[in-house]
């Protein structure tokens, strides 16, 4: 997109109040153009064409036709980035995650109150920005859409197919991992699904794992809930004073700092308020150099991945300069080369990798490490 041009936002969802809001939000900022707004999908679907916006705003939960139908139908004919509006509930977690894995770039939560709209405005602004330089591809067919799914496919045709991915299974590093041996790991726009891909394949036999992902409150629990369902190892909402584990992965809780301490033969999650750090609670760099300060370094196995912004790199240089081993997500599968980016070009990042590499390089890093491991303990 042409960076002197405004981003094109078209709004969709069933509240006039919330489009009202949403658009005053949008409009407010000297980069950003809402240029359309519709009640349904359907609606949308008819604006798609004429308006070609760059980004989407989407409610889930719409009359005649539902936001996730919809969703799957534009990832399979017309891609565009997505930034999804979801309620602040369970269900509404569900769903968004449900959006994010057909091919959503971000989810908000919607707040309780049509006019409670709070400080909903500067952050759907900066996902909106964020979507406006995101990736999206052209999303396989999974079975049935939806209702109402048929009828709605002839306005979407002309695309091409999906990529799928060769399934891959690592295989396991032997004996235990050194006592002092920690795996990081950041992520902003794109990383929900970024980190499906990586923690999915990764062994039980893996050193404790910590996790920041830039992410809403509500939506924290629901995104660590299911990567444990779909994982080998144990993934949890980390919590102030949980011990990590091998086999165990810990989640920073939305809006709340994840820091990492040595309590003489493990470590333990600090989770703590605090001021934002790069526009960011949890802030990735905060995690990196808290386990640079306990002395994690030398132990260390350390990325980034995709994502908007700067967060992380300047841990992740703290870590690479101790010893950790570091590495950046690649740019060709990044939903978003921003913070990646920056950890490549200012040294913290010791390779780059496409998305589908990062679980075997984890494990091969693992597998090297734990000779060594072993002498020390000897």
């Amino acid at each position: 997109m042409n960076p002197a041009r405004r981003i094109r936002v078209l709004v969709v969802d069933d509240s006039a109040v919330v489009r009202k809001l949403a658009s005053e939000a949008l409009n407010a900022a000297p980069d950003i153009e809402v240029v359309g707004t519709a009640a349904d999908p359907y609606i949308a679907r008819d604006q798609l064409k004429e308006l070609q916006p760059d980004v989407l705003t989407l409610d889930l939960e719409m009359p005649r036709m539902d936001g996730l139908t919809f969703l799957r139908l534009l990832m399979e004919h017309r891609p565009v980035p997505v930034v999804v509006l979801s309620s602040l509930t369970q269900r509404g977690s569900e769903f968004a995650f449900e959006a994010l894995r057909l091919g959503a770039v971000d989810v908000l939560g919607k707040p309780g109150g049509s006019y409670s709209f709070g400080d909903l405005g500067p952050q759907l602004v900066a996902k909106v920005r964020a979507a406006a330089q995101a990736r999206v591809r052209v999303r396989r067919a999974e079975g049935p859409a939806g209702p109402g799914a048929a009828a709605s496919h002839a306005p979407f045709a002309g695309s091409t197919t999906a990529i799928s991915r060769t399934p891959f299974s690592p295989a396991p590093p032997a004996g235990r991992p050194h006592p002092r041996a920690l795996v990081l790991l950041g992520a902003s726009t794109g990383g929900t699904e970024a980190l499906r891909e990586v923690i999915t394949r990764l062994p039980a036999s893996l050193p404790p794992i910590a996790i920041v992902q830039h992410i809403p409150a509500i939506f924290s629990r629901t995104f660590a809930d299911r990567l444990d369902q779909l994982s080998q190892i144990e993934v949890r909402e980390a919590a102030d004073g949980d011990r990590l584990e091998p086999g165990q992965a810990l989640v920073a809780p939305g809006n709340f700092h994840l820091m990492v301490q040595w309590a003489g033969d493990h470590y333990r999650a600090r989770v703590t308020g605090g001021p934002q750090v790069w526009h960011q609670r949890p802030a990735v760099d905060l995690l990196f150099k808290s386990a640079a300060e306990c002395g994690a370094g030398p132990h260390a196995l350390a990325g980034i991945l995709t994502g908007m912004g700067r967060d992380g790199a300047e841990g992740l240089l703290k870590l690479r300069q101790l010893g950790a081993a570091t590495f950046a997500q690649d740019e060709a599968t990044s939903v978003v080369y921003g913070m990646p980016r920056v950890a490549w070009e200012n040294g913290a990042a010791q390779v780059r990798l496409p998305i589908e590499r990062v679980a075997p390089y984890l494990v091969g890093r693992c597998q090297s490490s734990i000779p060594a491991a072993a002498a020390a303990n000897a």
